[in-house]
């Protein structure tokens, strides 16, 4: 019950302060808010774009290797001229890998590009197109919404096929059932076999929506394969990546006809490795926060601190009157602090109210940006109030739980 009241009697202290003093008050606690919001709002973007990232590799098996001429993460000891001179993986190495892995379960050729998509009177452009090879499904998690993905004998043939993203068969053909139209990329007919289940634009990308997907065999007619393609392989049951690795880095090599001497002229990559560069950059970012936000706090708790020291001085005769009639000083050192905490609670509440306002617009715009707060970030920025109003009103309530009682009462007398 005692410590109900002093978080009672406190909050109405420091509500009262607020109430007659608004401007000192506002100004007092602005530091604190500038601080909560600095932080909270780095939190925000940060967890947010890496939600979004994250959940565009959720379509990926984290044990599907890359196969590719550039690696994720550079070696600083590597000059960068020995990449270039590298060559693009091809659809004839997937083949030939294909044959001679032991434990992969799937080996797929991709290749990317960007090309304008046509359909009677209607184009697109800067759709993204990507060539495959039998077995994507498997390695990719598509969300077909109509018709089907292609079979095997138009992936081994290389038809003139493709499964458009919903933007695609919406801007080309008016409707988002677009199975049966045809539609062209380079003068290259196309027939739309499936549509994809609309997935959303973001500021990170705008998923299968804009994008094509034709069998490899036909895409080299409409692009380059000198440029972006990869080789994905997934591992059977049972095989670690670590194991696949060792296997891949062997039979590239013999496929590549690379002398025991020679440095792979191939990178290995996983999902693992963007994730764990990503998870460094938001780091550095929230320390970022962190170090801007902590400067606006640490002048918030001067001006707290001043507040409190007013409030004693104001309050002078009443703490004589309480320790008079029997009240100890860890009494009046908890009342202050308490007081202390209960203004940067309440300046905290204000910046995380405005926090939440714009998260609401933010999203309501509909950028293609999804922003949320965590609720453990709701629970740092408490705590960062709370250690804020110890610190900041640790002093004034040690002033007033010093005080002699006759003194005290004779100051106000």
């Amino acid at each position: 019950m005692l410590w109900l009241r002093l978080l009672y009697e406190s909050f109405a202290f420091a509500w009262s302060a607020i109430v007659t003093n608004r401007l000192r008050t506002l100004l007092s606690l602005l530091g604190v808010m500038v601080g909560i919001f600095m932080i909270t709002a780095v939190f925000a973007v940060v967890d947010s774009l890496e939600d979004g990232l994250k959940s565009t590799f959720n379509m990926l098996d984290d044990e599907v290797l890359f196969i590719q001429k550039w690696p994720w993460a550079f070696d600083e000891e590597y000059p960068w001229w020995k990449y270039v001179q590298r060559r693009e993986v091809s659809l004839g190495d997937a083949e030939l890998l294909a044959e001679r892995l032991n434990s992969a379960q799937k080996v797929v050729f991709q290749a990317k590009t960007m090309l304008a998509l046509e359909s009677q009177n209607s184009r697109i452009e800067g759709t993204g197109i990507v060539a495959v090879s039998e077995g994507y499904e498997d390695v990719i998690a598509l969300d077909i919404a109509h018709g089907r993905y292609f079979s095997p004998m138009e992936v081994a043939a290389g038809r003139n096929v493709a499964v458009v993203g919903h933007d695609v068969a919406i801007e080309l053909t008016g409707r988002e059932n677009a199975v049966g139209e045809t539609i062209e990329a380079k003068g290259q007919r196309l027939e739309i076999v499936g549509v994809f289940a609309q997935q959303g634009a973001s500021v990170i990308n705008d998923g299968f929506d804009r994008a094509a997907l034709v069998p490899a065999k036909f895409g080299h007619r409409i692009m380059d394969y000198g440029m972006g393609t990869s080789i994905m392989v997934k591992p059977r049951n049972g095989v670690t990546t670590a194991e696949l690795s060792d296997e891949i880095v062997q039979q590239f090599r013999s496929v590549r006809r690379l002398r025991p001497r020679e440095e792979e002229d191939f990178s290995i990559n996983q999902i693992d490795m963007l994730t764990s560069v990503l998870d460094s950059i938001f780091q550095q970012v929230e320390y970022g926060g962190w170090f801007i936000g902590i400067f606006a706090i640490l002048v918030g708790c001067f001006s707290i601190a001043n507040i409190m020291f007013v409030s004693v001085r104001e309050r002078t005769r009443i703490i004589g009157v309480q320790k008079a009639i029997g009240a100890k000083s860890s009494f009046i050192l908890l009342q202050f602090l308490f007081e202390a905490v209960a203004l940067c609670i309440i300046g905290a509440l204000v910046a995380l109210l405005a926090i939440q306002a714009i998260v609401v617009l933010v999203n309501a715009a509909d950028i293609g940006f999804v922003l949320n707060v965590h609720p453990s970030r709701v629970v740092i920025a408490l705590s960062v109030a709370v250690a804020s109003g110890l610190l900041a009103g640790l002093a004034p309530a040690k002033r007033a739980a010093e005080m002699e009682p006759v003194e005290a009462m004779r100051a106000n007398g």
